[in-house]
């Protein structure tokens, strides 16, 4: 960090026999400092400007002998190149899907900051400017494209200072921009809450940087617009029989779908996320030929992309959501959910890594082909109006039934959360509504309890 201090000495310009004749001499603090300048005229204006500041009651820096006014304009940059300076930093250390989010907070307040918006392009060119290609360092050593390198130059030449963001309305305006789509629309709380997150965490760097006196976000009181809660939907829960049609629906319709039958099985009787059944392995599951099994989830397959992965393919492979690298969940699995993995096993083997689950030519699984298998069982399973409604509209829909049927069975809420991955508090909050449908049991518990007197 920068060392301030108000002790400042300045001596009588002198004259020597050198290229730069006129040497001007000061001391900060007990830091002597020296500057030599061609004609005399210009060493009495340096000597003047560090006057004025010192009298002004500006703190000088140690390091470089000169006042903090001036400190600020030689280090400041513009937003822009800050902003990439940021992706930078934070990239290497950073699984895929973290770099997509970071480049989306830094693409969504960078249009903000900018001096006019004259000769602006649209919004939808800025978008894939900005996020795929200026925040996305995969791609800074790749050509860029022209319609890009014009955005790119545009946003260079317009971006404000990163000592602007000292103002708090042009902050105000940057967590505005955060709160909403594309389209204008209001984001997700989840999202609003991510970018606001980094941009904050930007700006910390920003401030331990001397680019900023404090974070500006600290001065601000903000709220995003008011969301819908967080709670899982019970209408998009599919219960148990319209769970075991859709799992038919998907074992009978293609070669395909019987690869798949076991996957969306995992998610169902295993609340497994989509991402932790493809990098199960063989070794992980325990599946005796009568009664309970069990499930050992180590890792994820995730998809980032093949633009945000060091080893450009489209999955990395992570630990399990929210947990230490090599921390494992465990889950008992029932009879059904073994039968299930114990044919596909017999039917189909392992990859050549072990897993469990493969495309036909021994790939990773791809939401594209099983969101599409999905697709094709709810048509196949529901009624029209169900159909047509929010029920299991998405694969992961499945992981919520398993939830809420432990739940339902009176499953302990703790076991629940430890089975499914989930902190009791996140537990609570996404599954209120389902916790609530029990309070007719805990009550009538309570009542027999308190019948029985002493």
């Amino acid at each position: 960090m920068t060392e301030w201090s108000y002790t400042v000495k300045l001596w009588a310009i002198r004259k020597r026999d050198y290229t730069k004749p006129y040497q001007l001499r000061w001391k900060v603090g007990l830091r002597p400092h020296s500057e030599s300048f061609l004609t005399l005229g210009l060493a009495e204006s340096r000597r003047a400007q560090l006057i004025t500041a010192a009298r002004a009651g500006e703190p000088f820096d140690v390091e470089s002998g000169l006042p903090k006014s001036m400190v600020e304009k030689e280090q400041d940059i513009s937003w822009y190149e800050y902003a990439r300076q940021y992706i930078e930093m934070k990239w290497d250390g950073s699984p895929g899907n973290t770099r997509r989010t970071l480049s989306e907070a830094m693409a969504t307040v960078t249009p903000v900051f900018v001096k006019d918006t004259k000769g602006m392009p649209d919004v939808r060119a800025v978008r894939k400017a900005l996020y795929s290609w200026a925040f996305n360092k995969n791609r800074w050593d790749m050509e860029i494209p022209d319609d890009v390198a014009r955005t790119l130059a545009w946003f260079t030449r317009k971006s404000v200072p990163v000592s602007a963001l000292s103002e708090r309305l042009l902050v105000r305006a940057a967590l505005n921009a955060l709160a909403k789509k594309l389209d204008g629309k209001t984001a997700a709380a989840g999202t609003i809450s991510r970018k606001r997150a980094i941009f904050y965490n930007s700006l910390e760097y920003a401030v331990e940087g001397d680019l900023l006196n404090d974070n500006p976000l600290d001065r601000i009181k903000w709220k995003a617009p008011e969301q819908v809660a967080e709670e899982v939907d019970p209408a998009c829960v599919p219960n148990p029989t319209q769970a075991a049609n859709l799992l038919a629906a998907v074992r009978d319709q293609s070669k395909r779908g019987r690869r798949l039958a076991a996957f969306f099985g995992c998610m169902y009787y295993g609340a497994a996320r989509p991402a932790e059944v493809i990098g199960l392995r063989r070794k992980d599951c325990e599946l005796p030929r009568r009664g309970w099994g069990l499930l050992t989830f180590r890792e994820t397959r995730p998809r980032s992309g093949t633009a945000w992965t060091d080893s450009g393919e489209a999955h990395e492979k992570r630990g399990l959501k929210h947990r230490p690298r090599k921390e494992a969940r465990y889950v008992p699995i029932p009879p059904e959910l073994v039968s299930l993995l114990r044919w596909h096993l017999t039917a189909y083997g392992t990859a050549a890594d072990g897993r469990v689950f493969q495309t036909m030519r021994g790939g990773l699984v791809q939401d594209t082909g099983y969101g599409e298998v999905w697709a094709e069982a709810r048509a196949r399973a529901l009624s029209p109006a169900e159909f047509d409604s929010v029920l299991a509209k998405r694969p992961y829909d499945l992981r919520h039934a398993a939830v809420s049927t432990w739940l339902s069975s009176g499953v302990e809420p703790q076991l629940v959360a430890q089975r499914a991955g989930h902190s009791v508090a996140v537990l609570f909050r996404v599954y209120a509504k389902f916790l609530k449908d029990g309070d007719a049991a805990a009550n009538a518990k309570i009542s027999a309890r308190l019948g029985q007197g002493g």
